[in-house]
């Protein structure tokens, strides 16, 4: 007789009942114990803790639980109890099926108690809320079993959710993320999610298995196969992700962090939100500390490090990009500088339309020591209590702002001129893509938000003379950053680009209109107006031809935009009323750029002086840009 399965949806009750009856066949039939929490059966010997499903032969227990299927055809609890080779082997933050969150200073265990670990010495130790397992003779995590979790019970079903979605094609999309966005964005270790997904997909974290196919569905076209199929339900795919991320902040691991960072990448979708939560899970998973001397493997030292970095890249981003006061801060930040030991894949993909791997390495470790000069930024110049520092100043602010950005401006400057040749806009190769756009844009996105705050604190009561540096060093800035959207190729705008990218596309129209509105003359403003028409034409251009991540900068450019001409025309209703504007520079005769297509290029220019030297050592050096 033919059983047919899976012909209808089994109730969840049902299913619970086959369960419970499967488990007690299986009780009676190895002696094991019985009714355990959600229903796991744990075995416990002087090592291991197994589960019900390495000792049965079932293919319903497989189906219900989350186990790692062995060559053999069994299954395993946790990868220590794997017999065949594994890299996850007495991994921390990769657990299959328990969770660890680190024990801070203040907690109410002291693992100092147990006075030095030596390598001979025990390292785990049972306590009531779970196990405790120490990494070093100071620092320890508490290992929570994830069964107990809240939506646990959901995981496999998401997965196979997930999964159907894209069937047939989740190993080549897999195979396309890692030529396409890992090099330029490498928070995974390709060999252990390979390993692991060579397996089954059901050992993954259900977010990160679904956020690996959405980045990869973004390049669905560059691969000659799966362009030739129908493209899966994108938008599914993204609702699925995102419950089951809400669902795996309760049992947190490297994985959490890790799709929480990629789905980022792929919508800005809460992103404020979703940051927050993914560096207080960074900091539980002790992403924040040095590993150098943890009893962890190798490799996963290097994730750590490259992941807690990632985290601390978007956390400044984001901090830039939303106007919210950044959540790290570097006392409370231990990670150590990057070093090609942490990157171990190191293999290019030949095949066309692949990003350079080495090349990727280059852009991220730049990457994070930019964001490090952002957060000094952040912290000197737009906290609340230096803004109050500063308008309560009064005349005397601009100066305390030049004091501030001055030592920044010196790090940005160094930071750009020690760029190695191949990180050029000019350096590309053939059928290979190209990341160094998202680099150089989040620089440029930088050195005008120091020179946004520059310019804002200029008033009609500054000397004429600093109003002229600082005006001709923002113009500078201005007109690199449009020069660097034009030079862009097909190499870079077919690339992976940061999740910051749109917003700081946006910020280089926010730059350009507030030099507008503070333009001293009619010729002046009419200088910017036409950048500005310019700069949206390019940006229009490049969105409507797959550089979608443009898009959000014409958006902000209308709106400033908007503001700028509603404020000439409350300026406009004072004067017609015998008021005189409060404005400390006034605004010019603002008129709004069309949304028509066809704008008009100007060859008008400002010649900058050689250079500028403000007063009391204060200096701009205009023109150190190059390539």
């Amino acid at each position: 007789m033919v059983k047919i399965v899976n012909s209808y949806k089994i109730p969840k009750h049902v299913k619970e009942e086959m369960f419970k009856m499967e488990m007690s066949r299986l009780s009676r039939r190895n002696g094991l114990q019985q009714s355990l929490p959600r229903y796991v059966c744990l075995v416990a010997d002087k090592k291991h803790r197994r589960s019900v499903s390495s000792l049965g032969s079932g293919n319903f227990l497989d189906a219900q639980t989350r186990v790692i299927r062995t060559s053999t055809g069994t299954g395993v609890e946790e990868y220590d109890d794997l017999e065949e080779g594994t890299l996850l082997r007495k991994t921390l933050g990769l657990q299959n099926k328990h969770h660890s969150q680190y024990v801070g200073s203040t907690r109410g265990i002291e693992p100092a108690l147990l006075g030095e670990l030596s390598g001979n010495m025990k390292a785990e130790f049972q306590l009531s809320q779970g196990t405790l397992r120490r990494v070093n003779s100071r620092e320890a995590f508490i290992l929570t079993a994830d069964p107990e979790t809240q939506g646990y019970t959901d995981e496999l079903e998401d997965l196979d959710s997930i999964e159907s979605i894209v069937r047939p094609h989740g190993k080549p999309l897999v195979d396309l993320y890692f030529r396409v966005v890992f090099p330029s964005f490498p928070i995974l270790h390709k060999e252990v999610y390979l390993e692991k997904y060579g397996r089954s997909y059901k050992e993954f974290s259900p977010p990160l298995l679904a956020a690996v196919y959405l980045l990869a569905l973004n390049y669905w076209s560059y691969d000659d196969h799966l362009s030739k199929s129908q493209k899966p339900d994108v938008q599914n795919l993204e609702i699925l992700a995102r419950k089951a991320l809400r669902d795996t902040i309760h049992r947190p691991k490297l994985s959490t962090v890790q799709a929480g960072l990629l789905l980022l990448q792929h919508t800005d979708t809460d992103a404020a939100e979703l940051t927050a939560q993914l560096v207080s899970v960074g900091y539980g998973l002790g992403l924040h500390l040095d590993t150098f001397d943890w009893s962890i493997p190798l490799w996963e030292k290097g994730l750590r490090k490259r992941l807690g970095w990632a985290l601390y890249i978007q956390d400044k981003f984001s901090s830039l990009g939303s106007g919210r006061p950044p959540l790290i801060n570097s006392a409370n930040w231990a990670l150590q500088a990057v070093t090609d030991f942490d990157f171990p894949e190191t293999l290019e993909d030949d095949q066309e339309g692949s990003s350079e791997v080495e090349k990727g390495r280059i852009i991220f470790t730049h990457m994070i020591s930019l964001s490090q000069i952002l957060s000094e930024l952040l912290e000197t110049v737009f906290t609340v209590k230096a803004s109050k520092e500063i308008e309560d100043a009064g005349e005397s602010g601009l100066r305390i702002v030049l004091d501030k950005v001055k030592p920044i401006q010196l790090k940005l400057k160094n930071w750009f001129s020690t760029l190695p040749e191949c990180l050029s806009m000019d350096v590309t190769h053939v059928m290979k893509l190209s990341s160094v756009g998202y680099l150089r844009l989040a620089y440029l996105a930088t050195e005008i938000t120091l020179h946004r705050r520059i310019i804002l604190a200029l008033s009609s009561s500054s000397d004429p003379q600093i109003i002229q540096i600082c005006r001709a060093s923002a113009h500078e800035r201005f007109i690199f950053a449009i020069e660097f959207v034009q030079s862009l190729k097909p190499q870079h705008l077919s690339s992976f680009w940061y999740f910051a990218s749109p917003h700081n596309f946006a910020l280089i129209g926010v730059f350009g209109t507030l030099l507008l509105s503070t333009a001293s003359s009619s010729e002046e403003a009419e200088f910017y107006r036409t950048k500005l028409r310019e700069y949206r034409w390019i940006l229009k251009i490049n969105s409507e031809n797959g550089a979608k991540y443009m898009k959000p900068a014409m958006t902000f450019l209308d709106t400033n935009l908007a503001l700028l001409e509603e404020a000439e025309n409350i300026k406009k209703k004072r004067t017609s009323l015998g008021r005189n504007s409060d404005a400390d520079i006034p605004f010019t005769n603002i008129a709004p750029l069309s949304s028509e297509d066809d704008y008009a290029l100007s060859n008008v220019e400002i010649s900058p002086s050689d250079q500028f030297a403000l007063l009391d050592g204060y200096s701009f050096e205009n023109s150190y840009y190059q390539g």
